[in-house]
């Protein structure tokens, strides 16, 4: 029997079709995206880990707001309890001016200036899915003194509700200069390395399908700076009277 005539069995050689290829090309991509991916996660946290270095000559930066315990109530018996719930509802502003004052503008079609009024500031709320994660360290003494409130959300249309601290008076805002005494240190090879990679990612528009294969956002035409050259419309950053001109030739030509 001729060999040329016997059944050839595909399977047993493992061929790859043409979309099988290309499926593992870009499985293999991806797999090295996921890789630098971990490198630029291990970088930075080099970078986080890097210690504090004293200053020999500490400055002052602005100025510094943030609640303490009321003197009445540091000679009361309860002075230790609202002082630990403090340390866990405090806030802190930072302002270049001591007097914490902004220019108020009124909005609206006669736009004119109200005079400069100081920033507000609150204790810290917590929100109703804050409220019951476990993540809150709050003892149940402690939240028997926060109550539910309703409030307007920040964009102004909806409303919501957080827990609120009900007597804030028995603390009082402290204003201080705010002190730069120690500065983080810097390491020269790092952060060039950090570069080049920053670099290598930026040059290839890598950070869009990165940001997809990890879960984050991602937009489909990319943040603008990462959308690639024959992907960007040629007219779009060109004015309007170039635009005529163009139209009047292309006119004239036809005719």
């Amino acid at each position: 029997m001729d060999n040329y005539e016997q059944s050839f069995d595909v399977l047993q050689y493992r061929l790859k079709s043409a979309r099988r290829k290309k499926r593992l090309q870009k499985k293999d991509f991806d797999k090295q995206l996921i890789q630098i991916v971990k490198k630029e996660g291990l970088l930075w946290q080099k970078r986080h880990d890097l210690p504090m270095i004293p200053l020999a000559n500490p400055y002052q930066k602005g100025w510094k707001r943030h609640f303490v315990v009321r003197e009445d109530i540091k000679r009361s018996p309860s002075t230790g309890f609202f002082s630990t719930l403090l340390e866990k509802i405090n806030t802190v502003q930072y302002h270049p001016d001591k007097s914490f004052q902004v220019k108020k503008r009124r909005r609206g079609s006669r736009r004119r200036n109200k005079g400069p009024e100081v920033i507000k500031q609150f204790l810290q709320e917590f929100s109703e899915w804050h409220w019951n994660h476990h993540s809150l360290k709050l003892t149940e003494p402690e939240k028997a003194h926060f109550h539910l409130y309703e409030k307007m959300s920040k964009d102004g249309k909806t409303k919501c509700f957080v827990y609120r601290f009900n007597e804030p008076w028995r603390y009082v805002l402290q204003i201080k200069p705010h002190m730069i005494t120690e500065v983080k240190m810097v390491d020269g090879l790092l952060e060039q390395e950090i570069q080049l990679l920053d670099n290598y990612i930026t040059n290839h528009y890598l950070r869009r399908r990165m940001n997809k294969i990890t879960g984050r956002g991602y937009s489909v035409y990319g943040w603008g700076q990462e959308v690639k050259p024959r992907y960007r419309i040629p007219k779009r950053n060109r004015t309007l009277s170039d635009l005529l001109e163009e139209c009047a030739n292309d006119e004239q030509q036809q005719y």
